[in-house]
C-alpha cells in the first residue's frame, strides 16, 4: 500500500515537472512575440542561438524522456501535430515552382533512395551478420530500421544547414508512400520474413505531418506573396526546434521503460546503432561530394539519407517481430538526432547563416 502511494506521489511529480519544462520552453517564444522592443529581432536571435546549442540540446532531449518518462509519454498522442509545425515551418517559405525544379532534376532524389535503400540495407545486413552471426532476431532489427522510409525530422535539419527543403520534403513523401513496398520488399529480399503495413495509418500519418501543412505553408506563401512568411517565420522557426527536443524526449520516455541497461546485450547494440549511422552519414556525404552536387542538396541527401522514420520501424518490430527484434529500433530512437547534431557538425562544412 505504501509503495503504491509512494509511486503515485513520484509521478505526480514527475508529471508537474516534465509539464513546467514543456510550458517554459514554448512559452519562449510567446514572450518573444510580445516584447516591444523588436520581437522578430528577438526571435531571431533565440532561432540563431537554438540552432548553435542543437548538439547539446538534443541529448538533453533524451536524458529528460528517461528521467521523466511519465512526463513526457503524454506528448505521444500529439506527435503528428508536432511535426506537422516542423514541416509547416520550413514550407512556409517554399513556393510551388520549387517542386517542378526538384523534380525535373531526379539525380538528388535518385541518389539519395539508392542509399537509403540499397547501399545501406546490404552493409548492414552485412555488418550484422559478422557481429550478432546466429542472432536471426536482431539482425532483422537492424534489417528493419534500415528499410523504413526517411525521417520527418530530417527536414529541421535540412533547414538549419541551409539544405534544398523542397527537396527535403519531395523525398519525405516519395519515400514515405513507398513504403509498403519497399519495405516488406527489402525483409523478403534480405531475410525471407514476411511484413505487412497499416496503409490507413501510414496515410493518415503521412498527412498529418508532411502533406497538409505542406499545402497550408506553400498556398499561404504563393497567395500572400511572401507577406505571411515574413510574419510568422521569425517566430515559426524557432519553435519547430522546441519542437524537435519535445519530440526527442516524448520518443526517449516511451523507450525508458523497456532498455535494461544492466543487460550487456543492449550496450552492444547500442554501439552498432553509432556504428551504423556513422557509416551511414559518411557514405551519403561521400555520394554527394561524389556526385558534384550543389551545397544545399548535398546537405538534404546527407540528412535525408542518414535519418529514418525510427518509430515506424519500432511499431512495426513490436507488432510482427519477437522482442530482441524491436531493440535496435528502440535504441535508435534514442541516439538518432542526437548522431543527426554530431555528424552535420562533424562533416558538413561550415555555411553563411549556418
Amino acid at each position: 500500500m505504501g509503495t503504491n502511494i509512494e509511486i503515485r506521489f513520484l509521478g505526480v511529480k514527475e508529471s508537474l515537472l516534465g509539464g513546467r519544462f514543456t510550458f517554459c520552453l514554448l512559452s519562449l517564444i510567446v514572450l518573444f512575440m510580445n516584447d516591444k522592443q523588436g520581437p522578430a529581432a528577438l526571435a531571431d536571435a533565440l532561432n540563431a542561438r537554438l540552432e548553435k546549442l542543437m548538439p547539446v540540446l538534443t541529448p538533453l532531449g533524451v536524458v529528460l524522456g528517461f528521467l521523466l518518462p511519465r512526463a513526457f509519454i503524454q506528448l505521444r498522442p500529439f506527435i503528428p501535430w508536432i511535426f506537422g509545425i516542423i514541416t509547416l515551418s520550413g514550407a512556409l517559405r517554399l513556393k510551388a515552382r520549387e517542386f517542378g525544379l526538384t523534380i525535373r532534376s531526379p539525380l538528388p532524389i535518385l541518389l539519395s533512395l539508392v542509399t537509403s535503400h540499397v547501399l545501406m540495407p546490404l552493409l548492414v545486413l552485412f555488418i550484422t551478420g559478422l557481429i550478432f552471426r546466429g542472432d536471426s532476431d536482431t539482425i532483422s532489427g537492424f534489417i528493419l530500421v534500415y528499410s523504413v522510409p526517411t525521417a520527418v525530422s530530417g527536414f529541421i535539419w535540412v533547414a538549419i544547414y541551409k539544405g534544398d527543403n523542397a527537396l527535403a520534403l519531395a523525398l519525405i513523401l516519395i519515400a514515405t508512400l513507398a513504403a509498403p513496398l519497399v519495405v516488406p520488399g527489402t525483409m523478403s529480399l534480405l531475410l525471407g520474413t514476411n511484413v505487412s503495413l497499416d496503409m490507413r495509418g501510414i496515410g493518415l500519418s503521412l498527412a498529418m505531418m508532411v502533406v497538409v501543412p505542406t499545402v497550408i505553408g506553400v498556398a499561404a506563401n504563393e497567395i500572400s506573396r511572401g507577406k505571411v512568411p515574413r510574419l510568422l517565420s521569425p517566430y515559426i522557426t524557432p519553435l519547430a526546434k522546441l519542437c524537435l527536443i519535445l519530440v526527442i524526449a516524448a520518443n526517449a520516455s516511451a523507450v525508458a521503460p523497456k532498455v535494461r541497461l544492466s543487460d550487456p546485450k543492449v550496450w552492444i547494440i547500442a554501439g552498432v546503432c553509432v556504428l551504423l549511422a556513422v557509416i551511414g552519414y559518411i557514405l551519403s556525404r561521400l555520394i554527394g561530394l561524389m556526385c558534384r552536387l550543389s551545397p544545399e542538396k548535398k546537405v538534404t541527401v546527407f540528412f535525408s539519407s542518414g535519418l529514418r522514420n525510427i518509430s515506424a520501424a519500432s511499431t512495426i518490430a513490436i507488432e510482427y517481430f519477437p522482442e530482441a527484434a524491436a531493440l535496435p529500433a528502440l535504441l535508435g530512437i534514442v541516439f538518432q538526432q542526437v548522431m543527426a547534431a554530431g555528424m552535420g557538425k562533424l562533416l558538413l562544412p561550415k555555411r553563411a547563416g549556418t
